[in-house]
């Protein structure tokens, strides 16, 4: 997995420990919503059952390169219709 500076370094934060590379793969490859940015970079979303929570990735334009990755509070995707 491709990575920015900016995430190797923000990866070693408290909160941002517990992501596991896995779960970034998966929401890469499987997620629930996409929207790209004015800047180019793309942004990712998908539920972690694991955690029962939604992780959010953001790619460079490239849309390999991870630039960060946390877990999006906000989010609710398909279960604010519930």
């Amino acid at each position: 997995m491709k990575t920015t500076k900016y995430f190797d370094y923000t990866r070693l934060r408290p909160d941002r420990r517990i992501i596991k590379d896995a779960w970034i793969v998966y929401v890469i490859e499987h997620a629930e919503k996409t929207s790209i940015q004015d800047d180019g970079r793309i942004k990712k979303w998908a539920f972690i059952e694991e955690v029962q929570k939604y992780l959010r990735v953001v790619l460079l334009e490239d849309g390999e390169t991870v630039h960060n990755a946390f877990f999006d509070r906000r989010y609710r995707g398909n279960r604010d219709e519930r």
